[in-house]
């Protein structure tokens, strides 16, 4: 199947397992390139078994695998080795999410690769990085997100530190290994040579914190669970309805003045909630002041209400609202069907990446585990039938 989008011609071999660097490859496969998942024979990427499925199918596994193609490989073998290594010297790219030290022993670690493809770009996601006293520990999401001080600052004040609802630690890595691997590959371009990119989940979550961090190194102060409502800004905070919560959020004076006119409530014209830093120390009353106004309401009323005049507000949406709206699923297609071999007609979230001249398109589902195999060596290495079917005899398939 001939490749288009942006990265159409990039071939690049996805050795990843689970969340953070199948999320990278699904990134690249998604803007056009050619992504081949290679996973252990029999077995596959321990996703494959991860709820919810579908007929048996993971749809863990078939949303951060869409558009790749798959086959499989032994890599404690010399043959799969060598296998892995004639494909290194045709591809451009090569992903992996081992603990560090890993690839190493197999002798398929970056220094290794690149005598065979300088030009190789070498994507490696793990949870604390290639170097580092905690190198060598294991890493997964909540590890993250634990370790990087979100989860001290993300709940209420009287609950336990709380991980986030969705695994953003292991996004955070696949974003940033997509964007390291960009910039590598951007670079080969002009100059021949690859690069070797180290992602950290730990290192990721910690430059998501912004002004968590900047709080504490420009005054000493630890910041702790607040709730929905933020350090720097106020009212920017969740707000109770009649039928569930709403967001009202006033990034600066101007806005703020546009809702005391909006609500006409006298309370809102006090000194103490004059300037943003006003706001911001008082804000529990400020809070008071407009949850007495908005418990009376529905969230469509309270939102509609506020949007007439230009003042940012939102519902807190479950995903069943979110699945339906005429913005999100509807103009901004981030919900897409693609017909899958054994589950049939499925729905997988889309890309959210938008481009003026060229479609990020959703074509091909997940493979199924091994599918792609001989197709590929043939294609790629020239293994025909009689030498592919040698191969499986020795179990490097």
């Amino acid at each position: 199947m001939k490749q288009t989008g942006l990265l159409a011609g990039t071939r690049v071999l996805d050795l990843t397992r689970v969340l953070a660097g199948p999320y990278c490859g699904m990134m690249l496969a998604d803007m056009g390139a050619e992504v081949i998942k290679i996973e252990v024979p029999g077995k596959g990427d321990d996703s494959r078994g991860n709820a919810p499925l579908v007929k048996g199918e993971s749809a863990y596994y078939m949303n951060l695998n869409r558009n790749k193609r798959g086959m499989t490989l032994n890599l404690k073998s010399e043959q799969g080795k060598e296998i892995l290594k004639k494909l290194v010297a045709k591809s451009d790219i090569i992903l992996e999410n081992y603990r560090p030290g890993v690839m190493e022993k197999l002798g398929l670690g970056y220094e290794e690769l690149r005598k065979i493809n300088p030009a190789i770009v070498y994507g490696a996601v793990s949870g604390f990085g290639h170097y580092g006293p905690y190198s060598k520990r294991a890493g997964y999401d909540i590890i993250g997100q634990a370790m990087s001080g979100l989860m001290s600052t993300t709940g209420w004040a009287d609950g336990s530190p709380t991980r986030t609802g969705t695994a953003i630690a292991d996004v955070m890595g696949g974003l940033s290994c997509c964007t390291g691997v960009l910039a590598a590959y951007t670079n080969r371009l002009r100059t021949g040579m690859g690069d070797k990119v180290d992602v950290s989940l730990v290192d990721s979550m910690v430059s998501s914190l912004e002004i968590i961090n900047m709080i504490y190194l420009c005054t000493g102060r630890i910041p702790t669970k607040i709730g929905n409502r933020y350090e720097a800004i106020y009212p920017y905070d969740s707000f109770q309805a009649k039928d569930g919560m709403a967001i009202i959020a006033c990034g600066n004076d101007k806005l703020y003045n546009a809702l005391k006119e909006r609500l006409q409530i006298p309370e809102l014209e006090h000194e103490m909630f004059a300037t943003n830093i006003d706001r911001v120390k008082n804000h529990a009353p400020l809070k008071e002041i407009l949850e007495k106004w908005t418990v009376e309401r529905n969230i469509d009323d309270i939102v509609d209400f506020l949007l007439e005049v230009g003042i940012p507000s939102a519902p807190i949406n479950t995903i069943d609202r979110v699945v339906k709206d005429p913005h999100i699923a509807g103009a901004r297609e981030m919900f897409v069907e693609v017909e899958h071999p054994v589950a049939g007609r499925i729905k997988l979230t889309g890309n959210q990446l938008k481009f003026t001249n060229h479609k990020v398109e959703i074509k091909k589902p997940a493979p199924l585990l091994g599918q792609h195999t001989q197709e590929i060596l043939a294609e790629i290495l020239g293994i025909d039938e009689d030498e592919f079917n040698l191969l499986g005899v020795a179990g490097v398939y």
